[in-house]
């Protein structure tokens, strides 16, 4: 199979293959999928034949993205979406705990969807420094 892509979105594949591959990997330790590290490998393998050759070091006979890669604003993109996914589950865990749906799905959405949106509006505002766990 043959793509044609500009520099540009030659560019934006290798950030997508990256943050992929760290939501899929970062956690995993050892027990890594390791068919998403060699997708990764061979993608950005091809930066230097592309006038990226500062996107990738070698490693242990690896082509690894390089420190100026993963220096470079790709993990703040990463935080980003992480702080996001978080906020937005734990304002749902909270207001189904609220409405007393842990187990199950409300049949009208909307009464959830307003209660969730009120935490949001809260997360927005104090981020988790109004949050307090009674034990």
């Amino acid at each position: 199979m043959n793509i044609e892509l500009t520099d540009k979105e030659f560019r934006r594949l290798l950030d997508m293959v990256y943050i992929g591959n760290w939501i899929l990997n970062s956690t995993r330790g050892t027990d890594r999928f390791e068919d998403y590290d060699k997708i990764q490998e061979k993608l950005f393998s091809l930066s230097p034949s592309r006038g990226m050759q500062s996107l990738v070091r070698y490693s242990m006979g690896h082509v690894l993205p390089s420190k100026a890669y993963e220096e470079g604003g790709i993990h703040e993109a990463i935080a980003d979406y992480e702080d996001a996914v978080f906020f937005n589950i734990l304002a749902e865990e909270l207001a189904r705990r609220d409405l007393g749906l842990e187990d199950s799905d409300p049949e009208d959405f909307t009464e959830l969807a307003e209660r969730m949106e009120d935490y949001l509006d809260e997360f927005d505002k104090n981020g988790l420094n109004s949050i307090s766990i009674d034990m």
